[in-house]
């Protein structure tokens, strides 16, 4: 009976214990699917946002789309005195040897940038897709509505902006328009290359690509499923790297995964209705998403989307065939769980924004001996730090402790063999960043 009291205590101190933010719910309440249903029926009614269609007319093509993004962005950063920074950024895409680029173009994306207070230049971006298409990519002048794929993300980004421009954040967040997407992810690659360019410091980028339907090809129906996509390991990583990886594991513990766990984490914390289902691939099955560019440089970035996808309103021209309604309509998308998702993506990055930065240098020992050691340089703004183990075949971190303000901590009776570790930094506020894996050995 003691035995079962103990117990019983044990798990209420740890229910108590839990840490949240409240404004974190307030958070989830501001994010309104009117606003986000008024926005994808302004992008769908743009006809086609084919990368490669009209900009001249202020009622069709993207040239339209784009212009419609960046006045809402600066009218949101007039409502919060002119907090965000929005602005174009470009590269020219030359036709030559390239054939899913018919003709030589601009691929013009639109950012809305929110400094941070405190760490100016470490940024948290979310990603929708401007562009549509429609069965055949180059096609730019059949209609292409695009509600879906993606005004949804990209409406999910506007009204991210909306709500988190009410905060002040540690950090700043970007509310990114990307382009081209279509024709082989130019706007991400652009985008990404001007970021290392001026040397920003990514903590992750958020690509929300699909976040509307509900309603699968397979007949499955769920407002509460969704997928976060994430690469094991950076593509940047060193041979080194790749030969500690071996003896040390690590192999599903890249710094894509570890932003994908935060997400998943956040969401079981304050949106426990819903279920993030984390997919251990770059992105579906032989296909490309947005995030992949800022992952070839070596940035953290992951793809947020809708876990039953429709395959006939996907690529699609509008049609009916053998009672098959085919395209991208308005009518498809259920803007209840585009708010969802979005809500996921605000929660995510202002929890984020709020933390300190992640602990530098961290190592780990305690071979041949039973417990775990740690050792990691501490970070401006931490109160503390937070030990975190899995078992090995585990895709979450599921157990924790906090270990206070210090740079090294020995798990006693915790085998270093039997699972992995990884170590946040925690804010005063609660707050916890990333958690980092181990990238060095000590004895």
């Amino acid at each position: 009976m003691k035995n079962w009291l103990f117990a019983v205590a044990a798990i209420v101190t740890v229910s108590v214990g839990a840490q949240t933010n409240p404004k974190i719910y307030d958070i989830i309440d501001a994010v309104s699917a009117e606003r986000i249903e008024q926005d994808i029926t302004t992008l769908a009614g743009f006809g086609t946002r084919n990368t490669f269609s009209d900009t001249v007319s202020n009622t069709r093509g993207i040239g339209a789309a784009r212009r419609w993004i960046k006045s809402e962005f600066e009218t949101i950063s007039k409502s919060c005195n002119n907090c965000l920074d929005v602005f174009y950024q470009k590269d020219f895409v030359k036709a030559e040897g390239n054939r899913r680029v018919p003709q030589d173009t601009w691929i013009v994306n639109v950012a809305a940038v929110q400094k941070g207070t405190k760490y100016p230049n470490r940024y948290i971006i979310m990603s929708g897709d401007i562009d549509s298409r429609n069965s055949d990519g180059s096609d730019f002048t059949k209609d292409a509505p695009g509600a879906n794929d993606n005004a949804s993300g990209m409406a999910g980004a506007i009204e991210a902006a909306r709500v988190l421009s009410k905060y002040k954040f540690e950090s700043s967040i970007v509310y990114l328009g990307l382009s081209g997407e279509e024709q082989g992810l130019f706007g991400g690659a652009g985008f990404a290359a001007f970021a290392k360019e001026q040397g920003w410091d990514i903590i992750g980028v958020l690509n929300n690509d699909m976040i509307g339907n509900i309603k699968g090809v397979d007949g499955v129906i769920s407002n509460v499923d969704f997928r976060i996509f994430s690469e094991p390991v950076p593509p940047t990583e060193t041979e080194e790297e790749r030969r500690r990886r071996r003896f040390y594991g690590g192999e599903v513990d890249g710094i894509s995964r570890q932003l994908a766990r935060y997400v998943y984490e956040t969401t079981k914390t304050y949106m426990p209705e819903m279920n993030p289902m984390m997919i251990y691939r770059l992105d579906r099955f032989g296909r490309g998403g947005h995030h992949r560019p800022f992952n070839d440089l070596g940035f953290a970035g992951i793809r947020i989307m809708e876990a039953h996808e429709n395959y006939t309103q996907q690529h699609q021209d509008i049609r009916t065939e053998n009672g098959i309604e085919y395209g991208d309509k308005l009518k498809f998308v259920n803007f209840d769980y585009a708010k969802k998702l979005t809500a996921v993506n605000a929660i995510s990055m202002a929890s984020l924004a709020w933390a300190p930065p992640a602990p530098k240098n961290v190592a780990i020992g305690g071979i041949v001996e039973p417990s775990a050691k740690l050792k990691w340089d501490k970070v401006n703004g931490a109160a503390g730090y937070k030990i975190y183990w899995r078992d090995t075949t585990s895709p979450t971190w599921d157990y924790s402790r906090y270990v206070g303000d210090v740079s090294e901590f020995t798990l006693d009776g915790i085998v270093i063999d039997n699972y992995f570790f990884g170590v946040a930094a925690v804010g005063t506020n609660g707050h916890e960043s990333v958690v980092v894996f181990p990238s060095g050995v000590f004895r």
